[in-house]
């Protein structure tokens, strides 16, 4: 073979591999559809409104677990019950292209416009075990059974003063949630069902005359509120008197007023504690129900919610049935809101190992 056929050769070899390393990809075909599988991974952005309960933080953690691992990118953040905060993070979620938000509100009211700019962003919308009320922004809603909550309060209370079977009267006084929050009145309206008959007959007595959640509301779920409160009812209306049950609906709200009642005696050998009920079953709830201070409390599985919610979100983005067993209930004033209820659990200190212990979702560690 002459030089100069041998050089051509060489050329057109060159040649070749610079056509075939133009035609492949930069990094191996692996990397390319790792690429377009990146451009797809849906972006869920997830609104929790404070940090102030374990029962919040557990729901954010639980949500980034179960989204992530169906393949969505998660971005949680908690708004510090500050309303502009709230909304503030909400807009910077869309501006970042958040395909879903999942929030649970401060103020469900407040929310209006920003759902606005969320439905022509072509976002899908959820309402996160608090109710998203005045727009029609609002796709889905993922909750326990509200109104069933306060019954099973309400129940609690009957069951703790054996009201079917006891002559009475019993003195009872009754705390509300937030405001602006649906579910407190959900909570109430499910509590009174089962004692109002009583206060009709007398066998409950409302010593304050407090009634109504215009006048038994706590904004913001402040157990320093209810604390303060419970002080103020026991300083005007039972010093010669006891206080026999408190409806509180939240276990936070429930360590403030046990604070208020052992500051004038109760929990002592000479007065006992009072029916307490509570509600989200936190740590120091739990280990006031096992050291007798609280009667009771509603355990809600967050972990239960957080998969009911993922697998409503990939249903809805994969253009399938989205899982619901509620379209009745929840009127937001604008519209019913589709919903999945779960199902809540009345916890006491019988019971509490079960649900709590046996269900992993405390250690008996954290019990102690």
């Amino acid at each position: 073979m002459s030089k100069k056929l041998l050089y051509n050769l060489l050329a057109v070899l060159v040649l070749v591999s610079l056509v075939l390393a133009g035609c492949a990809p930069a990094s191996g075909g692996d990397t390319a559809e790792s690429a377009t599988d990146a451009a797809e991974t849906k972006i869920v952005g997830i609104s929790m409104p404070t940090k102030t309960s374990t029962r919040w933080i557990s729901d954010g953690e639980s949500m980034v677990k179960e989204f992530e691992a169906m393949g969505y990118e998660t971005d949680l953040q908690f708004a510090d019950d500050d309303i502009p905060n709230q909304l503030a993070q909400i807009e910077n979620m869309i501006t970042k292209g958040a395909d879903v938000l999942v929030i649970a509100a401060i103020d469900g009211s407040t929310l209006t416009d920003t759902l606005s700019k969320a439905k022509e962003a072509g976002v899908l919308v959820i309402a996160y075990d608090r109710l998203l009320v005045n727009t029609e922004n609002v796709d889905y809603y993922a909750t326990f059974d509200n109104f069933g909550v306060g019954v099973i309060m309400g129940s609690q209370i009957e069951e703790g003063l054996d009201l079917k079977n006891a002559a009475g009267p019993f003195n009872v006084e009754l705390f509300g949630g937030s405001p602006d929050d649906t579910n407190a009145f959900y909570f109430y309206d499910g509590a009174m069902s089962v004692l109002q008959p009583y206060i009709d007959s007398g066998k409950l007595v409302v010593q304050s005359g407090q009634t109504g959640m215009d006048k038994v509301s706590t904004l913001r779920w402040d157990g320093i509120v209810a604390q303060s409160r419970m002080e103020n009812l026991l300083s005007a209306f039972y010093t010669d008197k006891r206080v026999d049950a408190v409806l509180s609906p939240y276990d936070g709200l429930s360590i403030g007023i046990i604070s208020a009642l052992k500051s004038v005696g109760y929990g002592t050998a000479d007065q006992s504690m009072p029916v307490i009920t509570g509600q989200d079953a936190e740590i120091a709830s739990v280990k006031a129900i096992i050291a007798g201070e609280q009667t009771y409390t509603v355990f809600k599985d967050t972990r239960e919610l957080a998969k009911q919610t993922a697998a409503m979100v990939d249903a809805a983005l994969k253009g399938v049935e989205v899982p619901i067993n509620n379209t009745e209930t929840y009127d937001n004033g604008v519209k019913i809101v589709p919903s999945y209820l779960l199902t809540p659990f009345s916890v006491d200190a019988t019971n509490y190992e079960k649900y709590l212990v046996e269900s992993g979702y405390y250690t008996a560690d954290q019990l102690k």
